[in-house]
């Protein structure tokens, strides 16, 4: 294997489009963010290589052995993400990609396609959040960024119309319509680029021809050709060469070995889009592919649970094709009832608890209405202390294999119920157990607002609320109030308790959790008042202190630190009485 001759980027760009060069099943998709692809384009204009690249010859004979990914054209943040699979007729041989595919797909995406991302603070539902982008670059001045020379963003056409003395944006791809360069100074001319300041303008014709060499001209892209059809020796080379950049996860290997073995049905696209099916659960979540092929090895009953490709030879991919359907059921199940559990993205601090509860749903062959029965209601209470407790004891931060293995044993001998007592007396590896000391009790009570184990904490001391419902983390003494010395001393409270409500208004004894509507009803009320306001009376009254462990104590700003020092006291008594046995 040695270089083949170097190729202009016009030239791998056209056979892109016209898709002779295709992406083979073992590459991951497109990661790169809009930040890297306009670096590559600054380095291409600076003259620094791009790296090496590796290309593979397939013969039209053993195409119909492997599976072919076009390149992503267009990439959209929520609705474009996935390579469509490749539709070839077999009478013309391949060239895959094997090292090089996020570069030469930014190259695509910069000169022909476009790049939509969400706008921040913007609602991921709502289509005008993803404005369609080109790649553009400013003819006029540097850029101000510290390490990059030229200024290259991703503008819409409205961003890319408006001008200054300092900007003209150039659509990059237009450089392809350049095949001579005198068609560059007629552009200049054209757009009157050639009456702005001089140093302007010879920017601009300096940077534009720089541009058209480096596309045009140049050639760059210094590739080595393999021409073995054999696979294992392709994935060793391409496992050796992908060690390095934007690291390769083993699920992106491990699948493509999939999509290679399995015949029944295209695993890539299965487990892709069933990822997508899971985090679409409920509010949201962020499960990947390395949580289902890992849940696959589990719930399988592999010995070897590990990521490593010896674990995913012709055996264990077909046990896992021929169980699929059943393994899909378990995953989907335990993730709904997760999230009935008022779990999220933002909540759910370590996805591998999910796993143990779809192995107890595998194994028992669970029906889909475990999550709303009211058959299963002690059983969906025993699965949510696991998942909460699992979480706040970070068990399966570090070496989660260590862990997960012996779950699955206790579990697989104790399948009348989910055997959550017996885990929480049995399961012990080095130092991870679900069991809670008093020290680690009080711990809890240091819990802050907005952290990820808030949720956890405050779902322990709400257990049976209905989380179809939504749900806030509220201060209870108004955080506006509480955080604002000046606010604060036009209620007439003094220095010393201005310091005590400033420092301590976040942790979990000033939080409750509530409904969104009455939440935001609540919005900055003092509590005393808030309270007179929606309870009518003296029972309604104690019936909320009791949900909320608001303790007997005079509810009036000057006396929080009582009542922090007294709610906590509850806090403490009931998680110990719940976690300390």
């Amino acid at each position: 294997m040695a270089f083949e001759r170097p190729l202009t980027i016009k030239e791998v760009i056209t056979d892109i489009h016209r898709k002779k060069y295709l992406l083979p099943a073992i590459q991951r998709e497109y990661e790169w963010n809009k930040e890297q692809v306009e670096t590559l384009f600054d380095s291409l204009l600076r003259g620094y290589p791009v790296g090496a690249f590796l290309f593979w010859y397939v013969n039209k004979e053993n195409i119909n052995k492997f599976k072919f990914y076009e390149f992503l054209r267009d990439y959209h943040e929520r609705d474009n993400t996935h390579n469509i699979e490749a539709d070839i007729n077999g009478e013309e041989d391949v060239v895959a990609i094997l090292d090089g595919q996020q570069r030469l797909t930014s190259l695509y995406i910069g000169l022909k396609g476009t790049y939509a991302y969400k706008l921040p603070r913007k609602r991921k539902e709502s289509d005008s959040s993803y404005p369609k982008r080109d790649l553009y670059l400013n003819l006029l001045k540097e850029s101000e960024d510290y390490d990059m020379t030229y200024e290259f963003k991703f503008l819409t056409e409205k961003e890319a119309s408006e001008r200054s003395e300092d900007t003209y944006w150039f659509r990059v791809g237009e450089i392809l319509n350049f095949k001579e360069q005198y068609e560059i100074n007629d552009y200049l001319l054209e757009n009157e680029l050639n009456i702005v300041e001089k140093e302007k303008a010879r920017f601009a014709n300096k940077t534009l021809f720089r541009l058209h060499n480096a596309i045009h001209e140049t050639q760059c892209i210094n590739y080595y050709l393999e021409k073995s059809q054999e696979l294992d020796k392709v994935l060793n080379i391409f496992i050796r060469v992908n060690s390095g950049g934007t690291k390769l996860s083993y699920s992106d290997l491990l699948l493509s070995i999939a999509t290679a073995q399995w015949k029944e049905r295209d695993a890539r696209k299965t487990i892709t889009f069933f990822v997508d099916e899971l985090n679409n659960i409920g509010d949201g979540f962020e499960f990947n592919k390395d949580f289902v092929l890992k849940t696959c090895l589990v719930l399988c009953d592999f010995n070897d649970i590990a990521f490593k490709v010896d674990n995913f030879d012709s055996y264990t991919m077909e046990k896992i094709q021929q169980e699929w359907e059943s393994i899909a059921q378990a995953i989907r199940l335990a993730v709904k009832l997760v999230a009935s559990f008022g779990f999220n993205y933002k909540t759910l601090t370590a996805n591998y608890v999910v796993i143990p509860i779809a192995y107890y749903f595998y194994k028992k062959e669970s029906t889909s209405n475990f999550v709303e029965s009211y058959r299963y209601i002690e059983e969906r209470k025993d699965i949510q202390h696991f998942t909460t407790i699992a979480l706040l004891k970070r068990i399966f931060g570090g070496q989660p294999d260590n862990v997960l293995k012996p779950i699955r044993e206790i579990i697989k001998n104790n399948l009348t119920a989910f055997p959550y007592d017996v885990l929480k007396q049995s399961l012990k590896v080095t130092n991870k157990t679900l069991k809670f000391t008093e020290e680690e009790v009080e711990d809890l009570l240091w819990t802050k607002y907005g952290t990820r184990y808030t949720f956890s904490v405050l779902s322990l001391l709400y257990p049976n609320l209905d989380y179809k419902n939504v749900f806030h983390q509220d201060h209870i003494f108004p955080r506006s109030l509480l955080k604002s010395s000046n606010k604060l001393r036009k209620e007439g409270v003094g220095q010393e308790v201005i310091d005590y409500c400033v420092e301590n208004y976040d942790y979990i004894g000033n939080l409750q959790l509530i409904e969104g509507v009455p939440n935001q009803e609540k919005s900055n009320k003092k509590f005393d008042k808030w309270l007179e306001l929606i309870c009518l009376n003296e029972q309604d009254k104690e019936e909320y202190r009791n949900k909320h462990l608001i303790p007997n104590v005079e509810l009036s700003v000057d006396n929080f630190e009582v009542f922090l020092t007294e709610r906590e006291n509850l806090i403490r008594e009931k998680l110990l009485n719940l976690l300390v046995q």
